[in-house]
């Protein structure tokens, strides 16, 4: 059984930084292209960024390039959010997820991945 389990979420002050952790089993890990996605209250879950399994290539949304950074470690079947300079607008839960036949096209989509993790509450507050 696949499973995704996201860690590191916590309370912090605007400015801060924060490391989130997604740990997978049941798969390949190599093998899968790995991304994060947030939704805050009452929103629509929204891309964050994206690992390519084939190429290694790094994908960001607009409003975290620059300050976030995702990466990955084959051999620990994790892949990390390291997250910069934390905005009150970052406040979210922020899901893991997971595809072994995603499409360009599809990478930044929902709609483009299998596997999900249960989440973990990032909150940016004064």
């Amino acid at each position: 059984q696949v499973q995704l389990v996201e860690s590191g979420g916590g309370l912090v002050q605007p400015g801060a930084s924060l490391r989130l952790s997604c740990e997978a089993s049941g798969l390949t890990f190599s093998r899968y292209t790995m991304a994060w996605f947030r939704q805050a209250p009452g929103k629509e879950r929204e891309f964050v960024a994206v690992i390519s399994q084939r190429s290694g290539s790094l994908f960001y949304a607009d409003s975290v390039k620059g300050r976030f950074i995702i990466s990955k470690d084959n051999a620990k079947r994790t892949v990390f959010l390291q997250m910069n300079a934390l905005r009150f607008e970052d406040t979210a839960v922020y899901y893991c997820a997971a595809s072994s036949s995603v499409i360009v096209s599809q990478m930044m989509s929902q709609s483009g991945y299998s596997y999900w993790g249960q989440g973990t509450q990032v909150t940016v507050s004064s």
